[in-house]
């Protein structure tokens, strides 16, 4: 086994991890590759969606005895930054990577936790900017721009086709372990922006909020979802022809695509929409109210409308905005340059050749490091 994925976390945050499965299997046809956990409901979830081989290890003491067990392995990759992480960091023999599950401008995305690690992979120019602009005394020599491989997939599409109609996509955060890294719009904004898209004629209305709004237990998220559900459970009774649906499970990837706007907020899911629908218009929600700090730290506002909660952002007035964009995108080209701000130049296939290439080059490494590599190591599970 040459690559570990640890992952610590419960079954809420599995979306971290499962979101890489498909890339993941791709690596493992070059360098073999298991999946490392601490918790068996969140091992129960991921072995029905990949063939990888899983390992749980509950304890520090197991873990430690896994690690010593698998003197092959040479990288280990971690989604997130758990504080589980620091157990399986203490391991001097392998080199330990950050991928993260996701490229945003949340404050979150730009840790100091990223200090414990050999490497950061990131996407491109900006989480680079990020990283050196927030943290203190951190080495860059650590990032390598790799772009997103996620964004090479083509899943397929769960939306039927509209014929005749367009296809408004809200795509919430959640509101985050802490208030400083809250950028939900579910609670502030959510019932208005469905409201107007359901407004417009001949227009569907597609509702994915991130997997934790579903399960949120925040009282005022809670409530603006269920009125979210209802909102579009009523409009589908009057016009079940319309297609409006909630979609509270999936791949947003698989979503993108059939659809010709979206309104979200400051996370990953724009900056995916920027790669994969880059001539599509997109709103961009601004919980805090501050268009100055916004444009500062997140770019990709500059070329989005930027909605905020003021009294002038009501239902007419978000429906006029909704309606206008759908027949003239004035960001387009705007988007177009962000994008390379974002992603480099990169192509399609062009993230997963750099990451395949990024951990073979460790793996070879971390062996030339240890006294070589093993005979037939890559091709050894």
């Amino acid at each position: 086994m040459s690559v570990l994925a640890y992952f610590a976390d419960d079954p809420t945050r599995v979306y971290q991890l499962a979101q890489w499965l498909p890339v993941l299997e791709i690596l493992d046809q070059r360098e073999p590759v298991a999946l490392v956990l601490r918790q068996e409901e969140s091992a129960a979830i991921l072995r029905e969606r990949t063939h990888l081989p899983i390992v749980v290890a509950p304890t520090f003491p197991e873990l430690t005895d896994l690690y010593a067990s698998l003197e092959d392995a040479a990288v280990v990759l971690y989604c997130n930054n758990s504080q589980l992480n620091f157990q399986s960091l203490l391991d001097h023999r392998k080199l330990h990577v950050h991928i993260n599950h996701g490229e945003s401008d949340k404050q979150s995305m730009a840790s100091n936790n990223a200090k414990a690690y050999d490497r950061v992979l990131v996407a491109g120019e900006a989480a680079v900017q990020r990283y050196l602009g927030t943290l203190l005394e951190f080495d860059a020599a650590k990032l390598v721009r790799i772009g997103r491989p996620q964004l090479d997939l083509h899943p397929a599409a769960v939306l039927p086709e509209t014929p005749g109609r367009r296809t408004v996509l809200y795509a919430p955060t959640w509101e985050g372990d802490a208030d400083y890294n809250n950028y939900t719009s579910v609670d502030t904004l959510g019932p208005v922006v469905v409201s107007a898209a359901l407004a417009l004629p001949d227009v569907r209305v597609v509702y994915k909020p991130h997997p934790k709004v579903v399960t949120s237990q925040t009282p005022a998220v809670q409530h603006a979802h269920r009125v979210i559900l209802d909102l579009l459970g009523d409009a589908a009774a009057r016009d079940p022809e319309a297609g409006h649906r909630a979609l509270l499970s999936g791949d947003i990837l698989a979503v993108m695509p059939s659809c010709d706007a979206i309104v979200t907020d400051v996370s990953s899911v724009g900056l995916d929409w920027l790669y994969l629908c880059t001539d599509k218009p997109m709103f961009v929600a601004d919980r805090h109210r501050d268009a100055d700090r916004l444009r500062a730290e997140v770019p990709v506002s500059r070329c989005a409308d930027v909605l905020d909660v003021v009294d002038d952002c009501d239902v007419e007035h978000l429906a006029l905005l909704l309606a206008a964009r759908l027949e003239h995108d004035e960001h387009h080209l705007a988007r177009v340059a962000m994008r390379h701000h974002y992603f480099d130049d990169l192509q399609v296939g062009d993230s997963t050749a750099r990451f395949l290439e990024t951990v073979g080059e460790l793996v070879d490494l971390r062996h030339r490091l240890v006294g070589g590599r093993p005979v037939d190591a890559a091709n050894t599970a």
